[in-house]
């Protein structure tokens, strides 16, 4: 990977809306190298999607998000690759990460309510043969999402008194 994709990809992450004429700028590069890095990159699913970050608690529409730790028996010969994928081609599942640790994939799921959530955990994933157990965490508030901070400190407006 160039310098020069590396400082695109960082730009990128910050501002995905960031024309490849001000990055060329931004990085003294020129137009067209920065144009065909990017498209290399898409090309190369370095760059999977430009996404927004959505701060679901200011729209009316809230959503249900909850992390579910799954302790899985791993496949012979695939270990945990064809259960993860099983798990993850589920629409109600945003993420799902192999860890190290007391369980072997953390999965996040979204759902319109609870009761959603708790359908998709008792319906379609604990009756997964290899699925040996799940715990499941619902997330209450999100303070913070990919570095971004969703609310920002209100600065204290009340007088100092002194002795």
């Amino acid at each position: 990977m160039t310098e020069l994709k590396m400082k695109i990809l960082e730009l990128l992450k910050e501002d995905a809306r960031l024309s490849a004429e001000l990055i060329g700028t931004m990085l003294d590069a020129p137009v067209a190298e920065v144009k065909q890095s990017i498209a290399e990159m898409e090309q190369d699913h370095v760059i999977v999607k430009y996404a927004t970050v959505v701060n679901w608690s200011k729209v009316d529409d809230e959503k249900v998000t909850a992390l579910i730790e799954v302790q899985i028996t791993p496949e012979r010969g695939r270990g945990f690759e064809g259960i993860a994928e099983r798990i993850y081609l589920y629409p109600e599942v945003k993420s799902v990460y192999l860890m190290s640790g007391a369980y072997d994939l953390l999965v996040e799921v979204q759902g319109k309510t609870l009761k959603d959530v708790a359908s998709f955990v008792s319906n379609k994933l604990s009756p997964i043969d290899a699925v040996l157990s799940t715990k499941t965490f619902f997330i209450l508030k999100k303070y913070k999402q990919d570095g971004i901070i969703f609310e920002e400190n209100e600065d204290d407006h009340r007088l100092l008194v002194s002795p």
